[in-house]
């Protein structure tokens, strides 16, 4: 399996589960899998406006926001968590009951979802200098750009834009021609 590039532009919009937004899937195993076949998916949202997330029974879900002012997320009823731009990924359950509102207007983000006791994924932020490289560990790893930056791979080489995402499975190194910030989304059996 090779290094698959994953353009910002290329993705469709597609509606939430529970209608109220939209969804621009990266990255779905298997390839022809919905909403309620998929073992993993990668995904990147934009919220307009507040209300209640899609449940998704079974499923693990990671949300790390990208863009905006900040969301406010309650979790079965819980205080409310305030994550934004600089925030750590979130991770929950994907069949708890989850209450959102916007801080200061839209945000986007994007939200890793496996399927539990089958894949597990970790999320993290990753701040990185020009000449750095980084080595995908886990069965795939989405390396999600949040700067433009080039970036190379044995065999190939790529320029990125915000939020472009590469794809890349196990033991291949990536290499950055400048310095970035990215999201690392690793799953794994």
């Amino acid at each position: 399996m090779s290094v698959q590039v994953l353009r910002a532009a290329d993705r469709i919009a597609t509606p939430w589960k529970n209608g109220g937004g939209v969804t621009r899937e990266l990255a779905v195993s298997p390839p022809d899998a919905d909403m309620e076949t998929f073992d993993w998916r990668i995904s990147v949202a934009d919220v307009t406006q507040g209300g209640p997330f899609s449940a998704f029974p079974g499923i693990d879900r990671v949300l790390t926001v990208i863009e905006g002012a900040g969301l406010s997320l309650s979790i079965d009823g819980r205080a409310a968590v305030m994550l934004d731009a600089a925030s750590p990924p979130l991770p929950f359950p994907g069949e708890a009951r989850c209450e959102a509102s916007l801080r200061l207007g839209a945000i986007s983000d994007l939200n890793v979802m496996v399927r539990r006791g089958a894949w597990r994924a970790h999320v993290r932020r990753r701040s990185l200098d020009a000449g750095d490289a980084l080595t995908g560990a886990a069965t795939q790893t989405l390396m999600f750009a949040l700067e433009p930056v080039t970036a190379g791979w044995p065999g190939g080489e790529a320029r990125l834009e915000r939020e472009d995402a590469l794809l890349v499975p196990s033991g291949t190194p990536v290499t950055f021609a400048g310095a970035v910030r990215l999201i690392l989304a690793e799953i794994d059996t």
